[in-house]
């Protein structure tokens, strides 16, 4: 079947370029291209010497794969059970289904690995060479798409993949997913409304960019939401938005747009909320500033636990400049961040909130007081001694703190 296949797509390709069509643009006349020169050659072979296709609807998918598609990687992207593709060398292709990764029998070539990468980036506008090793950048279908080269890496290109799954789009689809409690996501969702400031904070691949969108989902439809992020890839169901990526520089080392300036233009653009992508560097100072300013923001952070994260965002500011101390940092973090909610990657393949932590806004010693309101133990999510911030403020959407927190693990 593969030399009958390549027969036919070298006969696709030449239709195409007469054609004129562009599979980005135009993917249903590629179908119906392809679909022609198919049967075409089905009917051909038999009556000539040319290979048979052993199946029409198999060819016809694998030319579609080759000519508007991704290659062997497609497959991958359309199966809903991989989360994430990754390329280590050209022989080694990785897929993780259901948060456990297995090594699949996908083999490329170095060129393969090249044109793949080239075609996915075509959309975007960006790019990656001796003078850019890195690159990110978004697919049509959402997907994150992060490529090093060498001589950053060591011999070969290393791509991943990490498709925007998203089986949750609102708390409720986390309880379903066993992700949260029913009490944890009612007082979540309470506190969203609320306008409280929220830290979503896990591992890499934990669900906090999942996360962080089912929280904002809750935002009252009447606020205006600002987001900033590297890539684009929170999709929040909210009718006033206005979305920001960075921009990479160009060939002459000009017109980046880094996520610090994102931030500061957000504050320009009327917002209600506004929701970083994720904080890792000197974007953490500008983030405090505006929640300092009463301004109800979330983000996301890398951190292995609620304390940590809390520590970093302590730390983090100061790469903004010498001038910057923790003298201002760590009482300005007790006073902005309000809720801390840590997510993780069981070894099930399940993510679960490991603990929802509340920053009272109290300083001792240079340590950002907290208080537990949910915690893990024994294996499920369930109601601490704390209490978060600001009652008055759930009083105010209508919530009674009290009674919210009073509600019984299911």
């Amino acid at each position: 079947m593969a030399d009958a296949v390549a027969y036919v797509e070298g006969e696709v390709r030449e239709l195409i370029r007469r054609s004129g069509l562009d599979p980005a643009r135009h993917p249903s006349g590629i179908e119906a291209l392809v679909r022609e020169a198919v049967a075409d050659y089905d009917a051909r072979s038999l009556v000539s010497g040319l290979p048979a296709l052993p199946n029409v609807d198999d060819a016809i998918k694998s030319i579609l794969d080759t000519v508007a598609g991704f290659g062997p990687l497609q497959r991958y992207l359309d199966d809903p059970r991989v989360e994430e593709i990754w390329i280590n060398a050209p022989d080694r292709v990785f897929v993780a289904r259901n948060g456990i990764p297995e090594l699949t029998t996908t083999i490329l070539t170095a060129d393969e690995v090249r044109d793949l990468v080239e075609r996915m980036l075509r959309s975007s506008g960006r790019r990656v060479d001796l003078s850019s090793p890195f690159v990110d950048a978004v697919l049509p279908d959402g997907s994150r798409l992060h490529v090093v080269i060498p001589d950053i890496t060591r011999e070969h290109w290393v791509v991943n993949v990490r498709k925007f799954v998203a089986p949750a789009t609102h708390v409720d689809d986390l309880v379903s997913l066993g992700t949260l409690t029913r009490p944890a996501a009612t007082f979540l969702e309470a506190a969203v409304v609320a306008g409280l400031n929220i830290l979503v904070a896990g591992g890499t691949q934990a669900g906090k960019t999942t996360l962080l969108g089912c929280l904002a989902a809750a935002i009252p439809a009447r606020e205006r939401v600002v987001t900033c992020e590297e890539v684009f890839e929170l999709k929040i169901p909210v009718r006033d938005i206005a979305s920001m990526q960075c921009r990479q520089p160009s060939l002459e080392g000009t017109g980046e747009v880094p996520l610090r300036r994102l931030v500061t233009e957000a504050l320009r653009m009327r917002p209600s909320r506004i929701i970083v992508g994720e904080v890792r560097q000197a974007e953490s100072l500008d983030l405090l500033i505006a929640l300092n300013s009463g301004l109800p923001g979330m983000c996301t952070l890398h951190a292995n636990s609620a304390r940590e994260a809390i520590t970093k965002m302590c730390t983090l500011p100061l790469l903004a400049g010498e001038n910057v101390s923790p003298k201002f940092v760590v009482p300005t973090v007790a006073s902005s961040v309000d809720l801390v909610v840590h997510i993780a990657l069981d070894y099930d393949g399940v993510r679960r909130v490991r603990e929802i932590v509340a920053v009272p806004g109290r300083v001792e010693g240079d340590v950002v007081e907290t208080a537990d309101i949910f915690t893990m133990r024994a294996g499920r999510l369930r109601r601490a001694d704390g209490f978060p911030p600001h009652a008055e403020r759930f009083e105010r959407a209508g919530y009674r703190l009290v009674s919210l927190l009073a509600q019984e693990s299911e």
